[in-house]
């Protein structure tokens, strides 16, 4: 019989394979060997399961990465969680656009925390800042301390910041896990050297992981530059939609056309990304 939960409907059980395959297994070894932790971002069930069998880590999932990510549905989180056993980090941002909440969207990040911890997440991600660009201590530590004892990730409002050596010592006080950077830049190449500096600063008390454009072929040497041992990375891929049928005279969102065009994770950029670290220092 099939456990009803407490919001008031009877899950479907979903069977992906009943067994790794011979790929998987490898990439799942490569993964634990591998000495840099690869943290993937996905917004579908499909590009979670891909995820875990090009031998990624963790999961962080989220909803509307096309404004940067947002706060998952509840049934996204749930068939995620019950698709793979990774460890699961929620996104928890009720809006796009910039990181100053106010009453009401504090409250509604509060409930999502509580939410994604009942659906079985092991971490959430947010990131809360105040006027002047600068770390709301006072209510990341709110949030810190209502989503234990899972995991907490700052995410990239931490790069809005007017000061990022003062930003990183606010979250560290805010008693946050990990912080993820691009170093202040558009990519995490372009800031570098600000990462590295960062993680010299945070002398292991908080995590700091670069993400944004990181790939195959840059990740050895940006881990080798900077000392992180976590990345952040999308490796998203464009597929074509499947509508026989198109209208083009519409367009439901801001971009022209993007009804017509899905992005996935695909297993074998993860698992390319995997290799290409294989034995960093």
């Amino acid at each position: 019989m099939q456990k009803v939960m407490s919001h008031g409907y009877t899950p479907t059980r979903h069977v992906y394979s009943k067994g790794r395959s011979a790929r998987e297994r490898t990439a799942r070894r490569a993964a634990t060997m591998n000495p840099v932790l690869i943290e993937v971002c996905i917004d579908s069930v499909a590009s979670a399961v891909a995820a875990k069998r090009g031998g990624a880590a963790r999961i962080e999932l989220c909803g509307g990465l096309i404004e940067g990510g947002v706060t998952p549905s509840a049934g996204l989180i749930e068939m995620t969680r019950a698709a793979v056993t990774l460890p699961l980090h929620v996104m928890i941002r009720p809006r796009g656009g910039d990181f100053c909440y106010d009453f009401h969207e504090f409250e509604i990040m509060q409930r999502d925390i509580a939410l994604a911890r009942q659906l079985g997440a092991n971490g959430v991600v947010f990131g809360i800042l105040d006027v002047n660009a600068n770390v709301d201590v006072e209510r990341t530590r709110q949030l810190v301390n209502l989503a234990r004892p899972i995991e907490v990730t700052f995410h990239r409002a931490f790069d809005m910041t007017s000061d990022l050596s003062r930003a990183l010592e606010d979250v560290c006080t805010a008693g946050v896990d990990r912080v993820l950077t691009s170093g202040g830049e558009q990519t995490s190449l372009q800031g570098g050297t600000a990462i590295a500096q960062l993680v010299k600063q945070a002398r292991g008390r908080v995590v700091v992981m670069p993400g944004s454009g990181i790939k195959p072929e840059n990740a050895r040497s940006l881990v080798e530059a900077t000392g992180a041992r976590e990345i952040h990375v999308g490796l998203r891929s464009s597929l074509p939609s499947p509508m026989r049928h198109r209208n083009p005279q519409v367009s439901m969102g801001t971009v022209p056309g993007r009804e017509y065009q899905r992005f996935v994770v695909l297993e074998e950029s993860v698992r390319s990304l995997c290799e290409a670290l294989a034995g960093a220092s």
